[in-house]
């Protein structure tokens, strides 16, 4: 065999495991702008397209390609189709080299694609950035950063800048039902209570409203005259907490409004504890949520810690989606730099 067909044959032998690990799944793939090169250049994304449903999803993905065309931008595309498949995906686009990976979709997704990278080595993990075009029912992750979901052309823009950030995540500790010590690292918070279930009805009924800021609403009116607490034991820096209570949120961000003051890139969490206000009070707190001024309710007791220890059986949210309820207590940290993630230039 002569060296240029031993180079062809290597070629042909990485891509057709690419296209078998792609496959395997089931998964609509698209490989576009596909170059034969012995190294994915680190300036091509891999760009993994997570659709929201509906009719409206192929018209924003239309717009996103030609934004993408428009800027030049070297990528190759595949489409997930559930959460499963968003970490197989991500893995498999490490795997062929990929040094940007780009999601366009939610917090949710994000959430699938950092807890795929957690469960790599922190060499490999060092290798690659991630960036998010926003494109979720809740994308607060995004916002934080200021990429606009209406603003796609300075989204893509701050993305081709490759500015990296190294950013520290959230861990939630804690044994399942089958009695197995598990980790699940988030983005941007934990809801315990009632917003959690608030966000899960939310998610059940959006297609029902068409406004997400009209689901939310009414999801929460449905849920607030329920008058829902939960009994917790908290643990927080010195404090201990033992009462009932109505929601709480652990953020490594600004936790869609409740941890307002959180960033995730200073080695703390926070925390903030909302105890079971009156009716009256309870109208107030949605007026200074809806205004940004959360924390200035006298039901909300802000902390800013390391750690948090819950002993509850209330629902749980990460980073917008229902998680299985733990059995007994769990702990919730912060790992300190661990994701490079792509930020506005």
């Amino acid at each position: 065999m002569l060296a240029g067909d031993g180079i062809r044959w290597n070629r042909m032998q990485r891509w057709l495991g690419f296209w078998r690990r792609c496959l395997g799944g089931g998964n609509i793939i698209q490989l576009s702008n596909y170059k034969e090169e012995t190294m994915i250049n680190e300036n091509k994304w891999g760009l993994l397209y997570c659709p929201r449903g509906g009719w409206r999803s192929n018209k924003r993905w239309e717009k996103i390609e030609k934004v993408l065309k428009a800027q030049n931008v070297d990528y190759d595309f595949v489409q997930s189709e559930n959460q499963k498949s968003v970490e197989r995906l991500i893995k498999m686009f490490v795997n062929n080299g990929y040094k940007t990976i780009v999601v366009v979709g939610g917090d949710s997704a994000l959430n699938d694609a950092v807890n795929c990278l957690m469960q790599m080595n922190a060499e490999e993990r060092e290798q690659v950035a991630l960036g998010v075009i926003p494109n979720g029912l809740m994308n607060d992750f995004a916002h934080f950063w200021g990429f606009s979901d209406s603003d796609i052309e300075k989204t893509v823009a701050s993305l081709k800048a490759r500015r990296i950030r190294k950013i520290d995540l959230g861990c939630i500790r804690y044994t399942n039902k089958k009695g197995e010590k598990c980790r699940r690292y988030f983005l941007n918070c934990i809801n315990i209570g009632l917003i959690a279930a608030i966000m899960n009805l939310r998610r059940k009924t959006h297609h029902m409203f068409g406004s997400r800021t009209l689901s939310f609403l009414c999801s929460f009116i449905l849920m607030i005259f329920q008058r829902l607490d939960y009994k917790m034991h908290i643990k927080i820096n010195s404090d201990v907490i033992k009462r009932r209570v109505m929601t709480m949120c652990v953020g490594n961000a600004t936790g869609y409004g409740q941890t307002p003051n959180a960033v995730p890139y200073n080695g703390l969490l926070d925390v903030s504890v909302v105890y079971h206000p009156q009716m009256t009070q309870l109208f107030e707190g949605i007026y200074l949520f809806v205004k940004g001024k959360f924390l200035n309710h006298k039901s909300v007791h802000p902390y800013r810690t390391r750690e948090v220890e819950v002993s509850s059986n209330a629902l749980i949210g990460i980073d917008g989606r229902l998680m299985n309820t733990p059995v007994g207590p769990y702990q919730i940290t912060v790992i300190q730099e661990v994701v490079n993630f792509l930020i506005p230039a």
